[in-house]
């Protein structure tokens, strides 16, 4: 089986109109919506290799980010960061990092970050 991660959605409508739009800035895209508000992605929607599900949790409690607890989603050029990040401001995401050179982690690490509409942590990045 592939890995996965799957992130909580209070509001499974809100959080696919705000990721469908941010992933596109990326290549990805939706490649599946499930009943009870579960949606999968992955890169070019094509459903192979790595995915991402959001969707309401599993015990029907509320979805909450966790503490240190963070998906970090590769970018092709730096162009896609600094548009990842644009298309999430615009959705109301909240900003966690402006694009830009994290030279703690090398000199060539370009990368964002931001919260989504349940609060979770999302990176995108480029290094090269």
């Amino acid at each position: 089986m592939p890995a996965y991660i799957t992130l909580g959605a209070n509001d499974p409508a809100q959080s696919h109109a705000f990721y469908d739009a941010v992933l596109k800035t990326i290549g990805w895209a939706a490649h599946g919506d499930f009943p009870g508000g579960w949606k999968c992605y992955s890169e070019a929607g094509l459903g192979e290799g790595f995915k991402f599900w959001v969707c309401p949790p599993f015990n029907n409690e509320p979805a909450s980010p966790g503490n240190g607890q963070m998906l970090c989603l590769p970018a092709r050029n730096r162009a896609e960061v600094d548009a990842f990040h644009a298309a999430a401001m615009a959705l109301g995401a909240k900003d966690e990092g402006t694009p830009g050179i994290r030279e703690i982690y090398s000199p060539t690490w370009y990368a964002a970050y931001v919260r989504d509409p349940s609060g979770n942590k999302l990176a995108v990045m480029f290094e090269g």
